[in-house]
């Protein structure tokens, strides 16, 4: 007996319906496992679409990968199957995209008799939640046939299966239809956002105007100039000290951004960097191409996540994933990030090279053109944005509230179905 049902199995009992049998999963429907398709079978086209864990959690349209020759049946996936994703969050989704080929660390369920497959989908996430809850790893998390198949949960006759089904079907579309409207608005406020940010640091509102010699912009403001960023600020990079010397990674006190940095300003909130997961040593930065740079010194991460942007918060070093440039007396160092952030897609769309990794080479960076109003008038501009910034940011937190919300209504909405503490029938039962 797991320790999942050790744990669920007191309150199951106590709390099931007098007509409903607590009865192992594994009596309930017929399992099959994805299959290890070589990656030689791979390809953009093929017989047959591949799933793969991704196609469970992205909710990507397009299929990425098809697979070729020979496809056991047993892993052939249709509409209305259970799939189940064996690492990380253990995802649960209803197979509705047609035909496709089950990958391995996938898992297929279809039901036997006097099962509604339905009511197995929505059971089984709370069960297999609480296994990812108690399982302890240091990296990906893996289930196996065996802990979904010895896992048991309340089962009430077909008929009532097919109700809660039929309930929740529609409750959850409900839900998830609320849900989409949050997301669309979401990204629309996203969307305003970054313009009112293009717009400001381009001069969008000035009437007056000359055609722009930068290749993001169209026009800038009469009295503004459009030059060479390296000609305002001392641009510079950043080194990783050799790990074959471990003396120099001794008494790190030295602040150095790394990719790991990148999490905390991809949304644009965060402005200054005043902690990295890592430090150097100073006999290590001695050793090695990494330099101090001083407080206020812009940096962009230039490979893998590539055209994100922030201040250092105070002297810091970087590794040779970033550029920095540190600006003269004429440049605004805030001007300049959010001239950067204006710039990203321009930035990934031009200059960045690679097919999975994009990397933005130094040379490119070097030749970088910048708008340059007044110096007054970039700080106006930078609280300007500050002032547009913070009225959108409280919309899309409410909405992001609203969505944890109906997560949290639609996950308990369910829970109490499949448990029977409501009746879907004339839902009626515990509030939720």
């Amino acid at each position: 007996m797991s320790i999942a049902w050790r744990i669920r199995s007191a309150d199951i009992e106590r709390h099931s319906p007098r007509d409903w049998e607590v009865r192992r999963i594994g009596d309930l429907v017929d399992l099959a496992n994805g299959y290890p398709f070589p990656s030689d079978s791979f390809g953009p086209t093929g017989e047959m679409p591949l799933v793969r864990i991704r196609e469970l959690v992205t909710h990507v349209e397009d299929f990425s990968t098809y697979v070729s020759g020979y496809i056991p049946r047993e892993c052939i996936l249709e509409d209305g199957d259970i799939v189940v994703g064996m690492d990380g969050d253990f995802n649960v989704v209803r197979w509705v995209r047609g035909t496709a080929a089950l990958n391995q660390r996938l898992c297929r369920l279809r039901p036997r008799t006097g099962v509604d497959i339905r009511f197995i989908g929505y059971a089984l996430p709370p069960i297999l939640s609480i296994i990812n809850d108690l399982t302890f790893s240091t990296t990906v998390k893996h289930l196996s046939s065996s802990d979904i198949l010895t896992e048991r949960l309340p089962l009430p006759p077909i008929a009532e299966q097919h109700r809660i089904a039929d309930f929740l079907d529609a409750e959850t579309s409900r839900i998830d239809a609320l849900v989409a409207i949050q997301h669309q608005t979401k990204t629309i406020l996203l969307e305003r956002r970054a313009a009112k940010v293009f717009r400001a640091v381009t001069g969008g509102d000035a009437t007056g105007r000359k055609e722009s010699e930068l290749s993001w912009v169209d026009s800038l403001p009469m009295e503004w100039k459009g030059v060479k960023l390296g000609h305002f600020a001392r641009m510079g990079s950043g080194h990783t000290p050799s790990r074959s010397h471990p003396e120099w990674w001794e008494d790190c006190t030295i602040p150095w951004i790394t990719t790991g940095e990148v999490s905390q300003v991809r949304d644009d909130r965060l402005e200054v960097l005043t902690e990295t997961r890592e430090c150097i040593s100073e006999i290590g930065m001695a050793n090695s191409a990494a330099e101090l740079h001083p407080k206020g010194t812009v940096v962009l991460c230039r490979t893998a996540s590539a055209g994100y942007s922030a201040v250092m918060g105070e002297d810091m070093a970087t590794s040779q994933d970033f550029a920095t440039w540190t600006c003269g007396p004429q440049l605004d160092p805030f001007f300049l990030l959010w001239c950067l952030r204006a710039m990203r897609s321009d930035l990934l769309g031009r200059l960045a090279m690679g097919s999975t990794h994009k990397t933005i080479y130094m040379p490119d960076l070097q030749a970088l053109r910048v708008p340059l109003p007044p110096l007054g008038e970039q700080g106006q501009i930078v609280e300007s944005i500050h002032a547009s910034n913070a009225a959108i940011d409280v919309a899309i937190d409410t909405i992001d509230r609203q969505i944890a919300l109906l997560a949290e209504r639609r996950q308990a909405l369910i829970t109490a179905a499949v448990t029977g503490q409501i009746d879907a029938s004339t839902v009626q039962g515990v509030a939720i």
